[in-house]
């Protein structure tokens, strides 16, 4: 806004006092403004038209152009109904599809010119359409407010979106099972506390990420079911008197039904909301993967590179290979939990049914769009052009003892020690490992039996990490067989073929 630029430019330099006098100055100049015609939307209620700062603040053309084919489907809806239900005539209805058809062709042309003093989309098409067909145009609006219009809009954009997240989300998790049944039986640590923990496969740590997409695909198909009852015909916040069939336009917009009450109706931001939620919590599950590329792309672990597509390098340092694209996506959550949290205190204190306030709803929620948008896209990419080390993943193997849990299991099954008993001994091992400078897979039996007389020979091979993955056969574990079971499972859960 160039009200607030100039303002903030000239008060660097000035007192508060002399800062509040540019202002008072500024809102001066506005109101001598040659844009200060009536408005031709309510102006008949007004005898001059708003300063250029009301226009500057009250404008959303610049954002909520990006419903016009949402406004454009909801209109000819509108007027078809119009038309069955005798309030407008069936060559008005035409005249009307005629020209909101030719008005998207110019707009998806690029030819359409958008006018601020027109305020919003709504009103940007009904213009133009005047002035392609004339009176006809101007029926268009009855039995209707842009109240409902605003919010039928929003809720057929957000409703696509949460189909094309839907799409996405289910292309990274087909990417992820294939990675995943490429690498069911390679070795890696398992980590917790990012310290060794057991042995695990990098097929099974994948297939975490699978799970968690499932939940978030969950979440947003129920935010899809919730949102899809028509707001269309509520008008301003009490219905309308004309014999309208807001069925007919809830069908004719792929809605399951119209919303019960017009005050709900127009005031309803939920769906705006439960997307937001879901992308957050979306967005922090690969905020952690991308973590874990950056983590395990790094010189320290070398369990994978990532390809040139998602990698930069340093602009004085010639080695340098950045995981920017990772870190990139890592912080993006902050931005959608942002927006999230500006729309819950848009929202909070507002009476019921309409208020100004609402116009905040649509710039978070396209912010948020945009940015879940961008980090599956780049989180789906890193994905399928990464490459594992086997190498890597095999020598960390080596550091942390990570078959002590297998050691403990052992004494419990074979020998019938208590496992806070096992433990200990288990423990007092790993000590005596450490202090030679071994491998628990490399102690010999005397060495074994020196801590723990009970142990047998049959200890032998069971404490290798290859052992003690392919051990772990329970529902979901990470034996190399289980974690194949689970990704055709997983295929024919989240329907991925």
């Amino acid at each position: 806004m160039r009200f607030l630029a100039e303002y903030l430019m000239k008060a660097a330099y000035k007192t508060n006092g002399i800062s509040n006098l540019l202002v008072c100055d500024m809102v001066k100049k506005d109101k001598a403004s040659p844009n200060n015609a009536k408005s031709s939307i309510w102006g008949g209620r007004f005898s001059s038209g708003p300063s250029q700062l009301m226009k500057d603040i009250n404008d959303s053309i610049s954002f909520d152009q990006r419903l016009y084919r949402q406004d454009i489907a909801g209109s000819k809806a509108h007027a078809s109904m119009l038309a069955t239900c005798k309030i407008i005539s069936d060559a008005d209805c035409t005249a009307i599809h005629q020209g909101l058809d030719q008005i998207a062709s110019e707009i998806e042309a690029g030819s359409f010119v958008f006018s601020e003093a027109l305020e919003d989309i709504h009103m940007n098409v009904e213009s133009r359409l005047a002035e392609l067909i004339g009176e006809p145009a101007l029926r268009l609006h009855t039995a209707r407010s842009r109240n409902d219009q605003v919010a039928t809009d929003f809720k057929l954009w957000v409703r696509d979106l949460l189909d094309t997240v839907d799409a996405a989300l289910a292309d990274m998790q087909a990417v992820l099972l294939d990675k995943a049944e490429t690498h069911a039986d390679l070795l890696m640590p398992g980590l917790t506390h990012l310290q060794t923990a057991q042995p695990i496969t990098f097929g099974f740590h994948l297939m975490a990420y699978v799970e968690m997409l499932g939940r978030d695909r969950g979440r947003f198909a129920d935010a899809r079911s919730r949102l899809n009852e028509s707001p269309l015909g509520a008008a301003a916040l009490a219905g309308t008197s004309f014999p309208t069939d807001r069925h007919m336009t809830a069908t004719a917009l792929g809605f399951d039904r119209p919303a019960a009450n017009a005050m709900d109706a127009v005031s309803d931001r939920d769906f705006a909301l439960e997307f937001l939620a879901a992308a957050a919590i979306c967005s922090v599950h690969l905020s952690r993967f991308a973590e874990e590329l950056v983590i395990w792309s790094s010189d320290q672990f070398g369990f994978i590179s990532l390809s040139d597509a998602f990698t930069t390098g340093s602009s004085i340092m010639p080695q340098k290979r950045n995981p920017d694209a990772a870190e990139l996506v890592r912080a993006k959550p902050g931005r959608i939990i942002g927006s999230l949290n500006g729309l819950l205190i848009v929202l909070k204190g507002l009476p019921l049914a309409y208020g100004k306030d609402m116009q905040e709803d649509k710039e978070g929620v396209f912010d948020a769009a945009d940015t879940l948008g961008v980090v599956l896209a780049a989180t789906t990419g890193m994905i399928r052009d990464m490459t594992p080390h086997p190498d890597a993943m095999r020598a960390a193997l080596k550091i942390g003892f990570p078959t002590a849990t297998d050691l403990a299991d052992y004494m419990v099954r074979q020998l019938g020690m208590p496992f806070r008993e096992a433990h200990h001994s288990s423990g007092a091992i790993v000590a005596a490992a450490a202090s030679k400078g071994l491998g628990l897979e490399d102690m010999s039996l005397e060495d074994l039996q020196e801590i723990e007389p009970q142990i047998k020979p049959d200890i032998v091979g069971l404490l290798s990490a290859a052992s003690s993955a392919a051990a772990r056969t329970s529902f979901g574990g990470t034996a190399p067989n289980e974690v194949r079971a689970r990704i055709a499972d997983a295929r024919q859960r989240f329907a991925i073929g």
